[in-house]
C-alpha cells in the first residue's frame, strides 16, 4: 500500500495528466498483491469493464449539445434575459451572471464549460461597466459550480451510473440545490454592493424590453425544459434524452440562427471527441484503482475509522463532506468521484441516508472543490482565459465560497430539500 501511495504521489508531482496517474497506480496496486504479477494482466479487462455502463453515452451527447447551443450564440442571447431581469439592481452584471449561470445549466452540465464560456463573455463586459477584474472572475467561478448541479449534469450521470442510484432522481433532487446556490450568492452580492461601490444602472428595464430578451432567449429556455421532461416524465432514458438535445441544437444552430456549418460542426465534433476522451480515460483507469481498493478492503477499513470516530450521523456526513473538500483541493473531481463513491455510498446508507440525498450531498461538495485552490480547476480557467492571477481571484472569491459552503451543509443535514421533487415525481422514497 505504501508503494501504491508512493507511486500516486511522485507521478502527480511530476505533472503526469490524472487519467495516466491513475492508470499506473492500479497496475502498480495490481502488481503489489503478488501472484507472479497474475493480477496485473486484469488490469485490461478492468479498464474496459470501468466503461461498459450505457448510462455514459449521455455524457459525449450532453457534451456535444453544450457545444452547439454555445456556437450558435445561445450565451449571449441568455446574458441578455437575465440582464434584463435583474441588471437595474446595484452590482446588476453581477447579479445577471448569476442569473445567466442558471438559464445555462441547462445546456452544458459542466462548471468548466460555463466557466471558460462567461469568462470570455462577461468578464469583459463586467470590466468595461466598472467591476474589478479579480471580482468579475470570482462571480463567475461562483455561479460555476451551479451548472453540474442543475441538471443535465455529467457528476451525476457518473455517480448514478456507478452506484445504482436513478440519474432522473438525481437530476430532480439537484433543481433546489441549484436554485439556492444562486439565491444565495446574489445575496452576498447584494450585502458587497454599497461597500464595494459595485455600478448601478441608470432605470428599471422596460416590460418590451424583457418580452424581446424572453423572446430571444426562449429557443435556449426550451431544451432544458425539454430535457428533464422527457427525462422525468419517463419517456425518454437520459441517453436518449440527451440525444435529442443534440438534434434540437443542431435544427436551432443550422436552421434558426444560421450560425452553425459544417466546418463548425467538425471543430465541435473534435472537441467533444477531446473532452469526452479525457473524462472516459479517467473514468477507466479510476477503475482499476477502485478494483485494487476493493481487493485491499479499503472502503471498509474507511467505514470502519469514521464509525470509530462516531456513530452519530451528524458527525459521520462532517466527516464524509471534510474529506471531499479536502481531497478535492487536489484532486480531479471525476477521478475522485469514481474512487470515493463506492466507499462513502455504502456508509451513507448504513447512517440511514437515501441514496440519492447523498449522491447530490457528494456532487455538490466536488463541485464546490472546483473553485478552491491550489487545484480548483475553474480557478485555473478563468485564470488562462481573462489572464488574472489566481490568488487574485481566490482573495475575492472566499465570501463565495463561505457561502456556498453554508448550502453544502444545508443540504447536508436537511434532507428534504433535495427529495421534495424526486418525492412528487415518485423517484425517490418517503
Amino acid at each position: 500500500m505504501t508503494l501504491v501511495a508512493i507511486t500516486f504521489v511522485l507521478l502527480m508531482v511530476l505533472g503526469m495528466p490524472i487519467g495516466y496517474v491513475l492508470g499506473l497506480t492500479g497496475v502498480v496496486g495490481m502488481w503489489s498483491i503478488g501472484s507472479g504479477g497474475r493480477f496485473v494482466s486484469m488490469a485490461p479487462d478492468r479498464f474496459f469493464a470501468g466503461l461498459d455502463l450505457f448510462t455514459f453515452l449521455a455524457m459525449p451527447f450532453f457534451i456535444l449539445a453544450g457545444e452547439i447551443m454555445n456556437r450558435s450564440g445561445i450565451t449571449d442571447r441568455l446574458i441578455g434575459l437575465a440582464d434584463s431581469l435583474v441588471g437595474y439592481l446595484r452590482g446588476g452584471m453581477a447579479h445577471s451572471n448569476m442569473l445567466a449561470s442558471v438559464l445555462f445549466a441547462g445546456l452544458s452540465g459542466a462548471a468548466t464549460a460555463d466557466a471558460a464560456a462567461f469568462g470570455n463573455t462577461l468578464v469583459p463586459a463586467m470590466q468595461k461597466a466598472g467591476y474589478t477584474r479579480p471580482f468579475a472572475c470570482a462571480v463567475t467561478a461562483a455561479g460555476s459550480i451551479i451548472g453540474p448541479t442543475i441538471p443535465p449534469s455529467n457528476l451525476m450521470v457518473i455517480y448514478g451510473s456507478l452506484m445504482g442510484v436513478s440519474v432522473a432522481g438525481l437530476f430532480a433532487a439537484g433543481i433546489l440545490p441549484g436554485l439556492l446556490i444562486c439565491l444565495v450568492c446574489m445575496a452576498v452580492i447584494a450585502a458587497l454592493g454599497r461597500r464595494l461601490k459595485l455600478p448601478k444602472a441608470e432605470g428599471r428595464p422596460s416590460l418590451m424590453g424583457i418580452f424581446r430578451a424572453f423572446k430571444d432567449g426562449l429557443a435556449a429556455l426550451v431544451m432544458p425544459v425539454m430535457i428533464l421532461g422527457a427525462i422525468l416524465g419517463g419517456v425518454t432514458t437520459p441517453t436518449e434524452a440527451a440525444s435529442l438535445a443534440v438534434l434540437y441544437a443542431l435544427v436551432m444552430g443550422v436552421f434558426v440562427y444560421r450560425k452553425v456549418g459544417w466546418k463548425d460542426l467538425v471543430e465541435m465534433l473534435v472537441r467533444t471527441a477531446h473532452i469526452t476522451g479525457v473524462v472516459f480515460l479517467i473514468i477507466a483507469s479510476a477503475s482499476i484503482v477502485g478494483w485494487w481498493m476493493t481487493f485491499n478492503q479499503i472502503p471498509q477499513a474507511i467505514a470502519t475509522a469514521f464509525l470509530a470516530v462516531s456513530d452519530n450521523p451528524a458527525v459521520i456526513i462532517a466527516l464524509i463532506l471534510a474529506l471531499l473538500l479536502t481531497i478535492g483541493m487536489f484532486m480531479d473531481i471525476n477521478a475522485l468521484l469514481i474512487i470515493l463513491a463506492p466507499v462513502l455510498a455504502p456508509l451513507t446508507v448504513t447512517i440511514g441516508m437515501d441514496p440519492i440525498h447523498a449522491g447530490i450531498m457528494i456532487v455538490l461538495a466536488l463541485n464546490i472543490s472546483l473553485m478552491t485552490p491550489p487545484v480548483g480547476a475553474c480557478l485555473f480557467v478563468l485564470a488562462s482565459v481573462t489572464g488574472e492571477k489566481i490568488e487574485r481571484i481566490a482573495h475575492s472569491l472566499w465570501p463565495f465560497l463561505i457561502a456556498e459552503l453554508v448550502v453544502l451543509f444545508i443540504v447536508a443535514y436537511w434532507p428534504s430539500l433535495t427529495l421534495v421533487i424526486p418525492r412528487m415525481l415518485g423517484l425517490a422514497g418517503d
